[in-house]
């Protein structure tokens, strides 16, 4: 039964986060409900070792329908991979506790300028070209993969976020793009926890295989509806990353 638990959480994870990320929303508190006397590493590195296949997933569907700028976001993935394993092992030192009252004001910060800015992200206009794309891009990877591995909510949705506000994207490009970061700063994360024994292969496998499926699904509705129905989700997700945030950081 509890296989059975996590893995339709994984599923619908896998859904949420192929769109704009925010997955971890759902399968770490399902994670955390199931097994509540488990350390919390390793209830981390089994939420990265399954969740890492369905931004993969992800990543292969959206280049395949989507022009992805490969010479700026593959210096940003590696230095996204590099600043998530530095990020992982600072939070072996610092405590990262102090930013869960500082989080939910940064996100509806987020929210706010987004409903603000109706047309925030439905026009694709990249900002930069060339190597000034790849710097942008490699500066948002290293310092969200940083964020990612120290602390970790809402890192694909900061992704997308600031794919939009900064470099141009429309939201189906900045969800696109944010897909290979995730997925390497996932990986980094990984790599750290497994390392360190703190991966359940067996519920991985399987949870795994779910969260791919769902990750199929929802990178198929946001191709066919297009950016006008990622901001939508965005905003969705946003918001209840919010609520989440606000009660972890301020109400427990």
């Amino acid at each position: 039964m509890d296989l059975l638990l996590v893995t339709l959480a994984s599923l619908l994870a896998g859904f949420v986060d192929s769109i704009v990320g925010g997955g971890g929303l759902i399968l770490v508190p399902a994670l955390f409900a199931v097994f509540p006397n488990t350390h919390p590493a390793t209830l981390f590195g089994v939420n990265k070792g399954a969740s890492i296949w369905g931004t993969a997933a992800a990543t292969l569907q959206f280049a395949r329908r989507v022009a992805l700028p490969w010479r700026a976001l593959l210096p940003a993935a590696g230095v996204c991979f590099a600043g998530s394993m530095v990020g992982a092992w600072t939070v072996t030192q610092i405590s990262p506790d102090f930013l869960r009252r500082v989080l939910p004001l940064v996100l509806l910060g987020v929210l706010a300028y987004t409903l603000a800015r109706k047309d925030l992200g439905r026009h694709h206009l990249p900002r930069f070209e060339g190597p000034r794309e790849a710097l942008a891009a490699s500066v948002l990877g290293v310092t969200i993969g940083f964020y990612d591995g120290f602390f970790g909510p809402g890192t694909g949705s900061f992704f997308v976020f600031l794919f939009v506000r900064w470099l141009g994207y429309d939201f189906l490009h900045a969800s696109a793009s944010a897909k290979l970061l995730n997925t390497t700063s996932n990986l980094a994360a990984l790599m750290l926890f497994a390392w360190k024994g703190h991966v359940w292969w067996h519920f991985v496998v399987v949870m795994a295989v779910a969260n791919v499926a769902g990750s199929l699904v929802g990178t198929r509705l946001a191709l066919k509806h297009g950016s006008g129905f990622v901001r939508s989700v965005f905003i969705v997700v946003v918001s209840a990353l919010i609520l989440k945030t606000t009660y972890d950081g301020w109400m427990r």
